[in-house]
């Protein structure tokens, strides 16, 4: 990664990130993350993505690593680490959803 741009001072902005094709650095990820976040800090691992054998692992820094063990990923993966994980109380997005009525989709006739 470029200089200064290193997953202590992205998580130092405590935003919700993503970290692509870093399955195999888990535990630098885990190590690196785990004092900015907090051990408790949610996050999801999710393996091939919108793919018929799509996979979420989800848990916390503190129990990440030893999820994945039990169920290995080693390949086509996405981390996500952040509080924004854990939100509830909130109104899923319609954006994509077929029966979502916007300016310009589905209002023949109007």
């Amino acid at each position: 990664m470029p200089e200064g741009e290193t997953l202590e001072a992205f998580g130092r902005t405590q935003a919700t990130i993503a970290i692509h094709l870093a399955i195999h650095a888990l535990d630098r990820i885990v190590a690196e993350l785990t004092p900015v976040y907090g051990a408790d800090c949610p996050v999801a691992v999710v393996a091939r993505a919108t793919w018929p054998e799509e996979r979420v692992i989800t848990g916390t820094l503190e129990t990440i690593e030893a999820m994945v063990a039990d169920d290995p990923i080693d390949r086509t993966a996405i981390v996500f680490v952040g509080r924004g994980l854990a939100a509830e109380g909130f109104r899923e997005s319609a954006l994509y959803d077929a029966a979502y009525q916007r300016r310009f989709r589905g209002r023949e006739g109007l």
